[in-house]
């Protein structure tokens, strides 16, 4: 019999993966890109025009392979596209040796 085990949130933790911080966010971030497009009734053409990168480029990133694609570029991306984006950077209230990255949309 298999055992299902609730997973932590983060797939790519889950996985083991060594960036699994990382790829979290940008998955975060990928998948709010998306969304926005969606919102605005954009073509993968209007919006790879509105982000200034080829259109290839763009659906490689809403498929979710953005392993090439900064997250200061996604943030970049959020922007070109009429959103504002806070970085808050405060002290962890857990005795951890390295803090988190967290993502949250308003």
């Amino acid at each position: 019999m298999n055992t299902v085990k609730k997973g932590s949130g983060n797939v790519y933790m889950d996985l083991q993966m060594a960036d699994a911080q990382t790829m979290y966010v940008k998955a975060c971030l990928a998948s709010k890109i998306g969304e926005i497009i969606k919102q605005r009734n954009l073509t993968q053409q209007q919006a790879a025009e509105i982000l200034g990168m080829p259109q290839p480029k763009l659906s490689q990133l809403l498929r979710g392979s953005f392993r090439g694609i900064s997250e200061a570029k996604m943030i970049a991306c959020l922007n070109s596209l009429g959103s504002d984006v806070d970085i808050v950077v405060s002290k962890t209230h857990q005795d951890f040796s390295k803090g988190q990255t967290q993502v949250s949309f308003a």
